[in-house]
């Protein structure tokens, strides 16, 4: 077995659809397929059980998604290592579609550590730490809140929030609402597998009829337009057309962090978290 299958295989675990996985590798959907065909002629068993509205794992795939994640993380865990030996300092960086500005933050990064290379990866909803809690990168710009334990979590902005609406929706035109305000509506879910206390965070108590399972941020924008889904956003981001946010006055505040493993000494982390915390206070509001 390739790493690279093994990658293509998690991809299509995860969003549970050849065509969102193939998206998320950034190729096209058929060389994905065969690539996973291949692995099951390998393995002698089906792994993937296919049908119209996507994917899901069998047994045996289940056995081997949890396996390839591991093996995955070694495999970067030694690649790291054997950089690091060789002089050649690199961070790898978990961050979610949502996780805000991050341009001024890469420019003062590379200002002070024009010599480390860095690595990004983009994570979906069902894994708030970005690949930080599976070992797959050295730190997380992520959202919080979610389970902790193991992690050093330092707060960049602290930011209200409030519901996407689609434009035409009859309560799009106020300038506040509260949750009581949508209790008949439909708000997108996380998946089951979601991290609970992320999962809970977003999904509001006493919330109305149950709404689309949505993993991206794409995916919840295309909830509200086409299905008039409504659901919790950070205030201040800019909106897709024919979408507007409104503050919602009783919803909890949503903090940016970085995370990083409690037990990791890596300076180039470290340095990231000063530079980040530095940047962040300068932009805070007076």
């Amino acid at each position: 077995m390739e790493l690279r299958t093994l990658r293509y295989f998690v991809a299509v675990a995860e969003e549970q659809h050849f065509g969102r996985a193939a998206a998320r590798l950034n190729m096209t959907q058929p060389p994905l397929s065969r690539a996973i065909r291949q692995l099951e002629l390998e393995l002698g068993c089906e792994l993937l059980r296919r049908s119209p509205s996507g994917a899901v794992l069998t047994t045996a795939g289940l056995s081997l998604y949890d396996d390839a994640k591991q093996l995955l993380a070694t495999a970067e865990q030694a690649r790291t290592r054997a950089q690091t030996a060789a002089g050649t300092h690199t961070l790898s960086i978990g961050t979610l579609a949502d996780s805000g500005e991050v341009g001024s933050l890469a420019d003062a990064y590379r200002r002070q550590h024009s010599g480390v290379r860095i690595q990004i990866r983009e994570a979906d909803f069902t894994d708030p730490t970005a690949g930080l809690r599976r070992g797959m990168v050295d730190v997380a710009l992520t959202r919080s809140p979610f389970d902790l334990t193991g992690l050093t979590v330092r707060v960049l902005r602290s930011e209200p929030l409030g519901v996407v609406l689609r434009a035409d929706d009859p309560l799009a035109g106020h300038t506040v609402l509260r949750t009581d305000d949508l209790r008949t509506r439909r708000w997108f879910r996380l998946p089951e597998d979601t991290d609970p206390v992320w999962r809970s965070f977003w999904t509001p108590p006493n919330s109305g009829p149950e709404g689309p399972v949505v993993r991206t941020v794409s995916e919840c924008l295309q909830a509200v337009l086409w299905n008039g889904t409504v659901g919790l956003t950070p205030l201040g981001h800019t909106q897709t057309e024919g979408l507007v946010t409104v503050p919602l006055a009783d919803a909890p505040r949503c903090d940016l962090v970085l995370a990083w493993k409690t037990n990791d000494r890596n300076p180039l982390t470290e340095a990231l978290a000063h530079t980040a915390a530095a940047l962040y206070r300068r932009a805070a509001p007076t």
